[in-house]
């Protein structure tokens, strides 16, 4: 292990023990957390667009484009269909609301009422309103992933077809310049990763405490335990298909997790991840296409979380769901995950969307997972992060374009 992911392991250790033994002063350190992922969203935006622009005007093959593309959504929506159906499967195995015996009724539903109102903005009529920025700047300014995404591969395909000679080729040396640029700067920001983390985890630990995981143990430790073998089972079957060892990938990105661990946060890697896939052998184009892409398509951890925790509600208020609900229950997950794409809170919010389709499960009944949201929005934003990692490197091995040998030199054998 490298010298920076050892310490963003000990400033993880160290903020759970202050949060823990002095919670007063974990609560405080919050704003170091906050600031340093504000840091790296600051860097999102350029890095992405000065990525897919390079990547697609370097690839000019505009059809092979359109193919990754097109092999990358097809993708995430069979590996979404399996977390949700992983999630729904474990949570009638497990069971672990059966134990609560609540009653609708005596659920207070105003600790919730922002997360419904931001559900009713997150459908998918709202979605794709939101794929077009305002301006061909605004994208950048408010940092939307899928609008930089949309102004990007625009601006790509006509840099990649203007029809001046030595223009193209100018422009982009120019942006490839702006890239080595952008980047050196994500390592710049990478060396205040320990003090985020740090802040990041007494924070949590401080302000909801250790204690408070107790009475919704099973919940926790069965997301936790049903992620885990999504990521080992069937991530680590794909990418055994694909040729790889995802207990290897999950090595090399060492640095990267313990960055989304200790700040709860997958956006706070992107720049990482998509440097180190790139090192690994993904050609520039494929990554800056399936990456960002699959931050807003791709969220295995969010799929698991949806169906578990809904099924965790309805038990925990007795409330019966047929197969039939189950599976409309399903359907709306996997739109719904989508449509929501973007907006703080995600996971949290497209619960409140998808419950909102049977009527009998009360929405008042995420104020039972309310307390522990925030220690599985972790275990949420690790398998979102190595779901969209297996994804790059299988598009870019079923595109024929994957350096084999750099990606074993990486993985180390």
């Amino acid at each position: 292990m490298g010298q920076l992911p050892m310490q963003v392991l000990i400033a993880i250790g160290a903020g759970v023990l202050i949060g823990a033994f002095a919670p007063h002063a974990g609560e405080a350190l919050k704003p170091l957390g906050d600031l340093f992922v504000k840091l790296v969203r600051m860097v999102i935006a350029p890095v992405i667009f000065v990525s897919i622009v390079t990547g697609i005007a370097g690839m000019r093959d505009l059809g092979a484009l359109g193919r990754v593309a097109a092999r990358a959504l097809g993708y995430f929506a069979v590996m979404s269909g399996f977390a949700l159906v992983l999630g729904l499967v474990v949570a009638n195995w497990v069971r672990p609301g059966d134990g609560f015996m609540i009653a609708p009724g005596a659920l207070d539903s105003g600790k919730v009422a922002d997360y419904v109102a931001k559900a009713h903005d997150s459908t998918l009529g709202g979605f794709f309103m939101g794929l077009i920025p305002d301006t061909l700047l605004s994208s950048q300014i408010e940092g939307n992933i899928l609008q930089v995404l949309v102004v990007a591969v625009l601006f790509g395909v006509a840099l990649a077809t203007v029809p001046v000679a030595g223009v193209g080729e100018r422009l982009l040396g120019l942006f490839e310049d702006l890239g080595a640029v952008l980047f050196r700067l994500v390592a710049i920001l990478m060396r205040a990763a320990p003090v985020g983390a740090f802040g990041a985890m007494a924070f949590t630990v401080g302000k909801f405490g250790i204690a408070a995981l107790a009475h919704l143990a099973l919940l926790v430790l069965t997301f936790y335990a049903t992620s885990l073998i999504f990521v080992l089972g069937v991530l680590g079957v794909v990418s055994w298909l694909a040729g790889f060892s995802v207990l290897r990938l999950v090595r090399y990105l060492t640095q990267e997790l313990l960055l989304v661990f200790g700040t709860s946060s997958s956006e706070s890697a992107l720049p990482g991840l998509m440097q180190k896939l790139e090192a690994a052998g993904v050609p520039r184009g494929i990554v800056g296409v399936v990456v960002p892409t699959g931050y807003s398509f791709n969220l295995d951890g969010t799929n698991i979380y949806m169906t578990l925790a809904a099924l965790f509600i309805a038990q925990a208020c007795k409330v019966e769901l047929s197969l039939g609900q189950q599976i409309l229950l399903l359907g709306v997950a996997m739109l719904s995950s989508k449509g929501a794409a973007g907006v703080t809170g995600a996971g949290f919010i497209t619960l409140a969307a998808t419950l909102a389709i049977v009527p009998s499960v009360p929405i008042a009944g995420m104020t039972l997972i309310l307390g522990v949201d925030r220690f599985m929005s972790e275990c949420r934003s690790l398998t979102n992060f190595m779901g969209n990692a297996v994804a790059t490197l299988v598009i870019a091995r079923w595109e024929g374009t994957l350096d084999r040998a750099k990606l074993a030199e990486a993985l180390g054998g």
